[in-house]
């Protein structure tokens, strides 16, 4: 086997595909290229895959994926158009593996497919560190670098390289950029003055190197901003950061000594300017103080230049120095229980924890949040954030998660931390809650479904699948029944208890009569919650039927040059049980005829092609052969049968006429025939009914006397069968007497009443269907007086003579056929 793909989709494209054996399952690995813009829409034509079979067979394409792969193409499996089903984007997979599918029916060839998008000029280039904010002094030297901008562009080839430029129709611009590296320059003969201006934005464009896009070329860039702050020099007098000032002093300070800039209470360091206070708290008069600091330059000489003045306040504060506490009733503790029911109602107060929070300090140092940790978002705590005290309340919030089957004891944490002091003191306490079940939960099945097979001769009562169910709730109300529902549940019984599911102790399973059954099993608690499962047995096929063919005689005619076809029937359900090998076990004369083996067709060895052939092999000019024919299935143990199979050889040349060829022309469509066969007993009837009405209604209308003509049925023999059509026994059914008494009702009609009742009798049967003439063997006239049917295998006996029909009979034939009828109707009249 072997698959080619070219990247061009205009030509047709030919897979071979051999049916003289079975495909095999190397996966040949092939390739295609294909642009990532492709120039259509979905359900455009990208591809035609063209396939053919070397017997002739139709072909059928398929198209299949990865599991979890986009499906980006599908094909008609007639015509093996390949269509795009969805945009192609080589950023995003730029290789897909497509299996590729050729089949005739029995026989079937996948070839893996590698389909590499090839890359179009369809991305931007992106800034990695765009937008920026830029710092630089105002004494940066011209030339100097400032940043490096860093564009990517996804493309490959000139589509992915980058350039880039600044954006702006300022001739006065400050600023340049290098075109290959990115790097943003300070041009030549240019300063910064913070003075003038403190920031400067410029537009940085990243453009890429072009390529083709839907058939054209393309330039893609993008742009961003940088922004630039010059930073100012020491060249202005010193301004304060961060003003208004605003200190604290705790309650429990200790003094600093320091030997400048001191107004008695507090001092400041005059070269970092820390604060620092000289007294003790205890001996302020009042909590608030506003004190002035001056700020001045220096030069190089030492000497004081420009100065500033700010305004510094200080607020004596309290000490954080106890951390928050829970009480209870009876004081402080830190551990809390309950016992209560699972699943409480969300929102609910858990009313039997009585929990309150203290924090003695004051302001701040008295501020804090409450917070509970423990397993899952169960439950939260009311306040979230104290002042100074509070009481606590824990309310439930997901009361699903409260669940006794899966938590019987519930441990959590509440914490109290404080919120904006250095020492963030913090207090815990444990809440432990006990849960008591209800029956909460139904029975619950392992699986939504079940699958159950058993072999069709399985005894009654033999087991079949076992389910379960599984109810979490204690005590009775886990407790689990089983039951089975629904009309495909007759056959089978289940153990309530125990959930086995078994046979009715009369069942008998027959894959043949029904393979499929489904039905539902129901587990319910004691309280009557339940949930189902529905299960799926099939029947399992077991080979215990034999092949049969129609009859274990069989009689064929045979053409040179064209095989004749038996065929066998295994009431067996699945395969391989009813799948039928034919073969030859024995032919008389021996090593003569070939048999296929899948569809029992039985042909001559190539090298017979004539009579004359056949004769010098039999040595006789007899040509009816003996074949005896095996029929046998593929099942484990495997069943076969015989049959004899008598062939008559014939030459196509020895069938002469248009019927003959008509009938060799529909030999494999029955069906054909046997409307033709109905046509012709058709067009029979209605000729026959017009002859008779015909010759009645023209003896009516004539005055003349008639010889009466009575018919005269011969007592019929039970055990005897109707002769076959075309014997010489026709005249026993019924006999026609010529009478000359004109008492005898002379003109016909039916009037007279007759001296001889007969008995009632069952009608003929119906005609039979028209059978062919045998075909010719080849012999010499007188060589041989019979031949044999094609299809049911009796034999017909040659009439010596053929009888010569003229005009009178065929009237006399009608008016039989006449009198036949109305003494039928008179017959069936008296009786009623």
């Amino acid at each position: 086997m072997s698959l080619l793909i070219l990247a061009n989709p205009q030509p047709p494209h030919h897979l071979y595909l051999s049916t003289s054996h079975h495909p095999t399952t190397k996966q040949w690995e092939c390739c295609m290229r294909m642009p990532e813009q492709f120039p259509f829409s979905s359900g455009t034509l990208v591809y035609i895959l063209n396939g053919t079979d070397p017997e002739g067979q139709p072909v059928r394409y398929g198209l299949t994926f990865e599991p979890g792969s986009k499906e980006y193409f599908q094909v008609d499996s007639k015509t093996g158009i390949l269509t795009l089903a969805e945009e192609l984007d080589r950023e995003v997979q730029d290789e897909i593996e497509v299996l590729v599918s050729i089949t005739d029916g029995p026989n079937k060839v996948v070839e893996r497919v590698q389909v590499f998008v090839m890359d179009a000029n369809d991305e931007r280039p992106q800034f990695h560190n765009m937008p920026a904010i830029v710092d630089v002094p105002e004494s940066t030297s011209s030339g100097k670098s400032i940043y490096k901008v860093w564009a990517v562009d996804m493309d490959t080839g000139s589509g992915g390289s980058v350039t880039y430029f600044l954006q702006s129709n300022d001739a006065q611009v400050k600023f340049a950029i290098d075109r290959h590296s990115g790097i943003v320059r300070l041009k030549p003969g240019m300063t910064l003055d913070y003075e003038k201006a403190t920031t400067h934005f410029i537009t940085v464009v990243a453009k890429d190197g072009g390529g083709i896009y839907n058939g054209k070329q393309q330039v893609m860039s993008s742009s961003a901003t940088l922004t630039i702050n010059v930073i100012d020099t020491q060249d202005t007098p010193p301004v304060f950061i961060g003003t208004p000032y605003f200190g604290y002093v705790y309650e429990v300070s200790s003094p600093v000594s320091f030997p400048f800039l001191s107004d008695g209470v507090f001092g400041i360091n005059k070269t970092n300017g820390c604060i620092t206070l000289r007294v003790y708290p205890a001996h302020l008069r009042k909590e608030m103080f506003n004190i002035k600091v001056k700020a001045s330059e220096v030069n190089a000489d030492g000497n004081l230049m420009d100065s500033s003045i700010a305004t510094v306040t200080i607020q004596v504060v309290d000490l954080n120095n106890h951390p928050p506490t829970f009480y209870g009733e009876n004081g402080p503790k830190n551990m809390f229980e309950l016992t209560m029911y699972e699943h409480p109602t969300d929102g609910e107060i858990l009313r039997g924890l009585k929990i309150s929070v203290n924090d003695s300090d004051q302001g701040a140092n008295a501020k804090f949040n409450l917070r509970l940790v423990g397993p899952g978002r169960m439950l939260h705590v009311v306040p979230q954030t104290v002042l100074n005290e509070a009481q606590v309340s824990i309310l439930v919030e997901n009361s699903s998660a409260i669940d006794y089957e899966k938590f019987h004891m519930l441990t959590f944490k509440l914490l109290a931390v404080e919120i904006d002091t250095p020492e963030r003191f913090s207090a815990t306490a444990d809440i432990v809650i006990h849960l008591l079940d209800t029956n909460d939960n139904a029975p619950k099945f392992s699986s939504d479904y079940y699958i159950a097979r058993i072999p069709e001769n399985s005894p009654g009562g033999s087991n079949v699948v076992s389910v379960t169910a599984v109810d979490p709730d204690s005590g009775l109300w886990g407790e689990v029944k089983y039951s089975i529902h629904g009309s495909g549940s007759d056959m089978f019984l289940i153990q309530s208890q125990s959930g086995i599911i078994y046979t009715q102790p009369w069942a008998s399973l027959d894959a043949e009569v029904k393979s499929k059954f489904n039905f539902y099993v129901k587990a319910e608690d004691t309280e009557g919650k339940y949930s189902l499962a529905e299960v799926f047995v099939t029947i399992l096929d077991l080979n215990d039927h034999a092949p049969e063919f129609n009859d274990n005689f069989l009689e064929k005619t045979m053409v040179i040059g064209a095989p004749v076809k038996i065929e066998a029937i295994d009431d067996d359900a699945e395969e391989p049980n009813n799948v039928i090998e034919y073969s030859i076990m024995k032919a008389d004369p021996d090593n003569i005829f070939d048999i296929d083996a899948d569809t029992g067709e039985i042909k001559l060895k190539s090298f017979i092609k004539s009579m004359d052939i056949v004769q010098n092999i039999t040595k006789q000019k007899d040509c009816t052969w003996s074949v005896v024919v095996q029929a046998r299935d593929r099942g484990s143990p495997s069943f076969s049968t015989t049959a004899m199979v008598k062939i008559d050889i014939t030459e196509e040349t020895q069938l002469n006429g248009p019927f003959v060829s008509f009938l060799m022309q529909s030999r494999d469509n029955p069906v054909k025939v046997l409307g033709m066969i109905a046509g012709f007993i058709c067009i029979m009837v209605v000729v026959t009914v017009l002859i008779s009405t015909i010759s009645f209604l023209r003896n009516k209308k004539s005055n003349k006397i008639l010889p009466s003509r009575r018919i005269i049925r011969k007592r019929p023999n039970h055990r005897r069968q109707w002769a076959p059509k075309g014997t010489d026994n026709e005249d026993e059914q019924f006999h026609v007497k010529e009478e000359i008494n004109a008492a005898d009702n002379v003109n016909c009609n039916n009037n007279m009443i007759p001296q001889y009742q007969p008995h009632y009798y069952p009608p003929p049967p119906p005609c039979a269907p028209f059978i062919p003439p045998p075909l010719p063997c080849h012999h010499t006239s007188g060589e041989r007086n019979w031949a044999r049917s094609n299809s049911s295998g009796s034999v017909a006996i040659k009439p010596k003579k053929k009888p010569i029909k003229t005009k009178e009979s065929q009237v006399n034939t009608a008016l039989v056929s006449e009198l036949k009828m109305r003494l039928e109707q008179r017959r069936l009249a008296n009786q009623y």
